[in-house]
């Protein structure tokens, strides 16, 4: 749970200092990197806080199914860093265009 909140909170934060002359890709760059490292922090950290070694065990040694396993949960835990990094740059962008026109 708390690798979650600070994910959040980072996304929350990129979403506020994010260019907004990066556009589109600049987000969705963005929204790639927490996600990775979201998964990444997921993969490393165990399955339910044992050691590597023994969630390997869990899978049958297989990388494979136990990276795709935490890919799969980090995908559906995504929803509140994407929604934390979306909101403010939305905002931000409909700022930007209301000033312009």
């Amino acid at each position: 749970m708390t690798l979650l909140v600070s994910i959040s909170l980072l996304s929350l934060i990129a979403g506020f200092f994010l260019p907004l002359r990066w556009g589109i890709w600049g987000f969705i760059g963005a929204a790639f990197s927490m996600f990775t490292l979201f998964a990444g922090t997921n993969t490393a950290m165990g399955f339910e806080g044992t050691s590597l070694e023994e969630s390997l065990l869990l899978f049958n040694g297989s990388w494979v199914s136990y990276v795709g396993f935490n890919l799969q949960i980090t995908y559906r835990a995504f929803v509140l860093p994407l929604l934390c990094i979306t909101l403010p740059f939305l905002f931000r962008l409909s700022r930007a265009n209301r000033t312009r026109g």
